[in-house]
């Protein structure tokens, strides 16, 4: 399979090469074997092997799955060295430049209907309170995928493997775990059960309690990418903006009963 990148302003294709070098010598069979690679070309080009399977997203994603996917993602959190994940780049937007990214956006208020400005204003202040100390948070790093995409996570009918590392680098479990929960093939054309899938890992207090933060910090990004979406050309259905403003609010209140 031959990856031709558009982009490299994020490091993109030395990204996916690098990980695609790493999970072939730590966890064999779990992504692609890298091939060739030519990171001076225009566009650059990464060769790798072609890996059998369905994507998980558009799919009613099955208890044995979910199981599989928990595998998948163990074996990437733990088959590299401690010592090798500390020498890799953080992950494009880690937890650090997320918030960043979400502070700059939410000085400008959203546009569209009343549940949405809402959701934002709410989403904004919670920001505001809790954001900075998400960034800070000391964390065991893990080398993460970068994209909680399911059309990523490739069902052969007995395991799941996985494609896409552009975005990867140095990461923490449970912001991976967050991205994968809120990103929006969770939910919007698939049926995943995510509290099931989440209770697949075994996760420490804090690890449990930053997953519930970072949770709340995707579903406000999901909010702002979404409410940007161009109605000319939408990527979701209608209403998709809206379903997920009633997520955002839900996360902060369940953060309030709590």
């Amino acid at each position: 399979m031959i990856k031709r990148f558009r982009s490299r302003d994020r490091g993109e294709p030395d990204r996916e090469w690098r990980a695609l070098q790493l999970l072939s010598q730590y966890a064999a069979g779990l992504a692609p074997h890298p091939l060739h690679v030519d990171l001076d070309a225009d566009p650059a080009v990464v060769v790798m092997s072609r890996l059998p399977g369905t994507p998980l997203r558009g799919t009613q994603v099955t208890a044995e799955q979910l199981t599989a996917l928990r595998h998948a993602l163990t074996t990437v959190y733990t088959s590299i060295p401690a010592a090798v994940v500390h020498a890799q780049p953080p992950r494009h937007g880690h937890a650090s430049e997320l918030v960043d990214l979400l502070h700059a956006w939410c000085r400008t208020p959203l546009r569209g209907p009343a549940i949405v400005r809402t959701a934002f204003a709410e989403g904004s202040r919670w920001l505001d309170t809790c954001g900075d100390a998400i960034a800070s948070a000391d964390v065991v790093p893990v080398f993460g995928l970068g994209d909680g995409n399911l059309a990523n996570a490739l069902w052969d009918g007995s395991r799941v493997r996985m494609l896409d590392f552009e975005e990867s680098g140095r990461s923490d479990r449970a912001f991976e775990l967050a991205e994968m929960a809120e990103h929006v093939s969770a939910w919007v054309d698939t049926d995943f059960d995510v509290s099931a899938f989440l209770k697949e890992f075994e996760l420490i207090s804090a690890e449990t309690t930053r997953l519930r933060e970072c949770r709340r910090l995707f579903a406000l990004m999901w909010l702002i990418m979404l409410a940007r979406d161009d109605p000319a050309n939408p990527r979701n259905p209608s209403g998709t903006t809206e379903r997920q403003a009633h997520r955002l609010l839900a996360a902060l209140d369940e953060m309030k009963n709590s």
